[in-house]
């Protein structure tokens, strides 16, 4: 179920500005396709790579006085199936978000690198925490 993305969809998956995507396809770091209309499309798995690729190695810099929201749209960038469950990937903007669930629930949703997907988020126990200086 992978697809295309148009810059603007691209812009709010990765948290950057239309501007950036811009000059990321222009620069050849983000491949794209003319798309009907004349207008550029991303493709679903190039971009599930490129997201996964830039996403931090090592923990984002400390936020303080913010709390995650509890829905994460992103895109797909990796599922790995076994004979019962599934472990899929999705990275929302900075975050990277992993999912454990059934094989049939990945099959019947059509989970791929480069599909859209939203990751949301609900526990009975959520930490907040307010880093600061030690």
């Amino acid at each position: 179920m992978s697809t295309g993305f148009r810059p603007g969809e691209v812009a709010e998956l990765a948290g950057v500005s239309v501007d950036t995507v811009r000059r990321w396809v222009d620069s050849g770091r983000l491949a794209s396709t003319t798309g009907s209309g004349g207008r550029r499309v991303i493709d679903g798995p190039d971009l599930a790579r490129f997201l996964a690729a830039m996403a931090p190695a090592s923990a984002p810099a400390p936020v303080v006085a913010r709390s995650a929201r509890n829905r994460f749209p992103g895109v797909v960038t990796r599922v790995v199936k076994d004979r019962v469950t599934a472990q899929v990937e999705v990275q929302a903007g900075p975050h990277r978000v992993v999912s454990l669930m059934t094989r049939e629930a990945a099959d019947e949703l059509g989970l791929v690198p480069g599909a859209r997907a939203v990751a949301s988020v609900k526990a009975t126990n959520v930490v907040v925490e307010l880093p600061g200086e030690r």
